[in-house]
C-alpha cells in the first residue's frame, strides 16, 4: 500500500496542460491491455463467420465484390487476395497473435501497425458487416500506433528507465484525446437534435430510454424499480453526460483534481455498462468504450489501485522533458500522419462526392468518424422469421433453425429486438434491397446452410432439403408501461431453393410475375 503523505504529494505534483493534453505509462499499458483483450475476443468470434460472410463459398463472393472496387480497395485489403478458408483462417489466426502480442507488451510498434491494417482489410472484405463496433477499433487501433504501449507491464518495457508515473504529451496523447472527445460530442448532440424529441424531458410519446430500457431481464427489472418518470427524467441527463464528459474529464486533467477526472470516467463506464446489461448485443461494444477512457487515467493511477508500489517506481528516474525543437524532431513524422488522418475525415465529411462515400472505394471505411447512434427513440421492436418449406412436407424456421415456427415476438423473459441469429448475422435482413446474382448468392446460401447442417446428401435425410422458404421481417410499436401493439409482418424476400433465377422477372400476359410477391407458406 501507499501512504496518503505520498498519495498528496503525487496530486500535488500532477496536472497542468501536460495532464490535459498527455498521459502516462500506466495509463497507456491498462489502454493497451484492454484494447488487446477486447480484440482478442473480437477476432475469435470471427472464425464462425469466416464461411458465410468472407469465403468465396458464402454471401460475398471475391467475384461478385472486386469487379466493383477500385485498384486501391484491391490492394489495401488482402482479405481479398483469396476466398478459400485455409487463407482466411490463417489470416486471422496472424490477427489472434498479433492481439496477444498487444496483452503481453511484446513489439507493441509491430502489433499495433499490423493489427489496424489487417482490421481494415477484414473490415474492407465485407463492409455489410460493419458496424459501430468496428469504428472504435478502428479508430482505438489507429491511434495506439503512435503511443508508447509498451512504456508498462509489458515484456519490452525493460527497455524504459523513465518512472511509469509521470505524463508526457505527443501528438499521439493529443489526437487520442481529441477522438474521444469528439465522439462523445456527436453522439450526445446528435442526441440532443432530435428533430423528434425523443431525448427531452418532454418527449412524447415516450422519452427514448423508456423505449430501450425493455429488452433484456436486468431492465425489465430496471423499468420496475425506475418506472415510467424515473426513466423520463433520466432520459435528458445522458446528453449532457455525453456532450461533456470529456470537456469536464480534460479540465479536471487540467486543474489537477484527480476526484473529477476519475469521477468521469467513472460515470461514462457506469452508463456504458448500464447500456451492456439492458440491451442486447452491446457487451463487447460497451467494454470497448470503456476501453477508449484508460487513456484519461491520471498520474498514479497504479498506486491508487494498488496496482504498483512507491518502491518501485522510486528505482526509475524522472522523464526529461524535451525542448520544443527536440519535441518536433521527435514526433513531427506521427504528427504529420495523424493531421493528414484528420484533415482526411474532415474531407470525408463535409466535402467528398457521393461516389468517394460508396463501398467501391476504401475512404468510407478509412475515413468516416460519425458516432450518432441511438439518436432517437425507438419507435418498433423488430425481430425475423424464415418458414421453409422441406421436401417431406413439413414447415420449418430456416432463420432460427428450428422445426417449429413461432410468430411471438422473442426473447428470454423480455421483449427484444434481437433476431435468433445475433452478432454479425444482424446485417443480413438488412440486404434486401440486393438484386441479380448478388441478391441471388445471398438468399441461396440460407438454402445450401441448412441442406449442409442437415446432411440432406446422406441416405436417409432427403426429406429434410430446403425447397423455399419466405423471408419476413415482424414489428410491434412501442407502447407505454412496458407494452407492445399487435405483430404485423413484412415479406421481405420468397426463395425458391430449387431455382437459380429468383430474381429475373416472368411475364404471363401483360402482367409481371415477382417470384418475392409470392404467397406465404
Amino acid at each position: 500500500f501507499v501512504s496518503s503523505s505520498v498519495k498528496t504529494n503525487m496530486a500535488k505534483s500532477w496536472g497542468g496542460w501536460a495532464a490535459m493534453l498527455g498521459s502516462n505509462y500506466e495509463a497507456i499499458a491498462l489502454f493497451r491491455i484492454s484494447l488487446g483483450v477486447m480484440l482478442l475476443i473480437e477476432l475469435c468470434s470471427r472464425f464462425q463467420y469466416l464461411h458465410p460472410f468472407y469465403s468465396d463459398s458464402g454471401t460475398l463472393p471475391l467475384k461478385l465484390l472486386l469487379p466493383n472496387s477500385d485498384s486501391l480497395y484491391k490492394a489495401v485489403c488482402m482479405h481479398c487476395y483469396s476466398g478459400s478458408m485455409i487463407y482466411l483462417q490463417l489470416l486471422l489466426s496472424v490477427q489472434v497473435v498479433l492481439a496477444v502480442m498487444l496483452i503481453v507488451g511484446y513489439k507493441t510498434k509491430l502489433a499495433s501497425i499490423a493489427s489496424w491494417i489487417l482490421f481494415l482489410s477484414l473490415t474492407l472484405r465485407n463492409t455489410w458487416l460493419n458496424f459501430i463496433l468496428d469504428r472504435y477499433f478502428h479508430y482505438l487501433l489507429f491511434y495506439s500506433m503512435f503511443l508508447p504501449l509498451d512504456g508498462a507491464h509489458a515484456i519490452d518495457a525493460k527497455k524504459y528507465k523513465y518512472d511509469h508515473r509521470e505524463t508526457f504529451i505527443s501528438p499521439g496523447t493529443i489526437a487520442f484525446k481529441i477522438l474521444i472527445t469528439w465522439l462523445y460530442w456527436d453522439a450526445g448532440y446528435g442526441k440532443y437534435s432530435d428533430p423528434l424529441q425523443g431525448w427531452t424531458l418532454n418527449a412524447k410519446p415516450l422519452p427514448a430510454l423508456d423505449t430501450y430500457v425493455r429488452h433484456t431481464v436486468v431492465a425489465r427489472i430496471m423499468y420496475g424499480l425506475l418506472g415510467p418518470a424515473g426513466l423520463r427524467l433520466m432520459t435528458p441527463t445522458v446528453v449532457y453526460a455525453e456532450m461533456f464528459c470529456a470537456p469536464v474529464a480534460l479540465l479536471g486533467s487540467l486543474v489537477g483534481n484527480k476526484r473529477v477526472v476519475y469521477a468521469t470516467i467513472i460515470g461514462m463506464c457506469f452508463i456504458h455498462i448500464g447500456i451492456a446489461f439492458t440491451m442486447r448485443n452491446t457487451v463487447l461494444l460497451s467494454s470497448v468504450a470503456c476501453v477508449a477512457w484508460c487513456i484519461f487515467l491520471p498520474s498514479g493511477v497504479g498506486m491508487d489501485v494498488g496496482f504498483s508500489s512507491e518502491s518501485k517506481h522510486n528505482k526509475r528516474v524522472k522523464l526529461q522533458q524535451h525542448d520544443a525543437s527536440t519535441w518536433v524532431k521527435r514526433h513531427g513524422i506521427s504528427a504529420l500522419i495523424i493531421a493528414a488522418f484528420g484533415c482526411g475525415s474532415v474531407w470525408f465529411e463535409m466535402f467528398s462526392e457521393q461516389c468517394n462515400q460508396s463501398h467501391k472505394h476504401i475512404w468510407s471505411t478509412l475515413l468516416h468518424n460519425r458516432w450518432n447512434v441511438f439518436v432517437g427513440a425507438e419507435e418498433y421492436v423488430t425481430w425475423e422469421i424464415a418458414p421453409g418449406q422441406l421436401a417431406d412436407g413439413s414447415v420449418v424456421d430456416v432463420w432460427a433453425k428450428s422445426d417449429e415456427v413461432n410468430w411471438n415476438m422473442p426473447g428470454a423473459g423480455a421483449p427484444c429486438t434481437s433476431t435468433a441469429r445475433a452478432g454479425r448475422w444482424r446485417s443480413y435482413p438488412y440486404l434486401a434491397e440486393l438484386k441479380g446474382e448478388d441478391g441471388e448468392v445471398l438468399w441461396s446460401y440460407l438454402c445450401r446452410q441448412w441442406d449442409e447442417e442437415n446432411r440432406v446428401h446422406e441416405a436417409g435425410n432427403e426429406g429434410q432439403k430446403l425447397l423455399k422458404f419466405n423471408f419476413f421481417m415482424l414489428q410491434a410499436d412501442v407502447k407505454p408501461n412496458m407494452g407492445f401493439s399487435a405483430t404485423r409482418k413484412r415479406l421481405i424476400h420468397a426463395h425458391d431453393c430449387l431455382s437459380n433465377a429468383n430474381f429475373v422477372e416472368k411475364e404471363e400476359g401483360n402482367e409481371t410475375f415477382d417470384f418475392m410477391k409470392g404467397a406465404e407458406l
